[in-house]
């Protein structure tokens, strides 16, 4: 069976997009992997399957069919279910205002399986309203024989959120960092964060089931979440965080909610067998 795809990246965080809008295509781990494969396939750090929340029973669509047409069916490069991804829904965003009847004009919510978030496209740049983080105190990670206090902030999906002097510090990253497996026991995200500026944050992360990549966009906001706390920051204050991919703006605001602002471009479509 040929299955469409489009290809796209927030901040060089790279997905292929399979649209599905009936739900006739629900991939397995295999497809995925294969999909991923940077040389034997498309090439891509996850895949979003891109569904109408009325042709899916997955419990986050069924859920949400009342506030959301569309539902971001997310797998990490591994095959592995994730529960949200920043720089994907952003990407799926720009692809349903491009090739779905959907109007940027106006605010667009989509199901994700940590709830539903809502999109606001501004010219080429897309806001996607994160919702409220959840602060779960500090833990350790380590790489090698160096090890960090980190912040457990939970952004929908996982994440420890490590302050460091340099980010050479974490080396290749080409092996997850280790972390208390009792308390991830589905792993996490790991951040390293070096400041280099008033509200101006650089970062590097590893991410479950992707390995390290050049942007996470639940990432970004973590890491803003656990500097605003460091620093006092007042709710509004607006963040810079420069990934290797690229910059995103960040803001926790005064009613509890982490706005997360950036680029979405895509960059090919075409057929595949799989």
């Amino acid at each position: 069976m040929d299955y469409a795809f489009v290809k796209g990246h927030g901040t060089r965080n790279d997905f292929v997009l399979v649209p599905d809008a009936g739900g006739r295509h629900e991939l397995t781990p295999e497809q995925v992997v294969r999909l991923c494969d940077r040389r034997a396939g498309i090439g891509a750090d996850g895949v979003i399957r891109v569904v109408r929340t009325d042709a899916t029973d997955d419990p986050a669509a069924v859920g949400a069919r009342d506030e959301a047409m569309w539902f971001m069916d997310y797998r990490n490069a591994d095959g592995s279910l994730s529960e949200m991804c920043g720089n994907g829904i952003r990407v799926l965003g720009l692809y349903l205002a491009t090739h779905a009847d959907v109007d940027p004009r106006n605010p667009l919510p989509i199901a994700t399986r940590s709830g539903v978030k809502v999109l606001t496209f501004d010219g080429g740049r897309i806001t996607v309203d994160m919702g409220t983080p959840t602060l779960l105190g500090e833990t350790k990670v380590s790489v090698g024989d160096r090890s960090w206090a980190a912040s457990r902030v939970d952004m929908g999906n996982p994440h420890a959120v490590a302050f460091v002097e340099d980010l050479a510090d974490a080396g290749p990253l080409l092996e997850a960092p280790v972390v208390d497996a009792a308390i991830y026991p589905d792993g996490v995200n790991v951040e390293f964060v070096r400041r280099v500026g008033e509200q101006q944050l650089a970062m590097r992360v590893h991410e479950r089931g992707s390995g390290e990549t050049e942007s996470c966009g639940t990432g970004a906001c973590a890491v803003m979440v656990a500097a605003a706390l460091a620093d006092g920051a007042e709710r509004g204050t607006s963040y810079a965080v420069d990934l290797p991919g690229g910059r995103l703006d960040i803001v926790w605001t005064e009613d509890d909610r982490v706005l997360m602002t950036g680029p979405a471009v895509l960059v090919a479509e075409g057929v595949t067998d799989l």
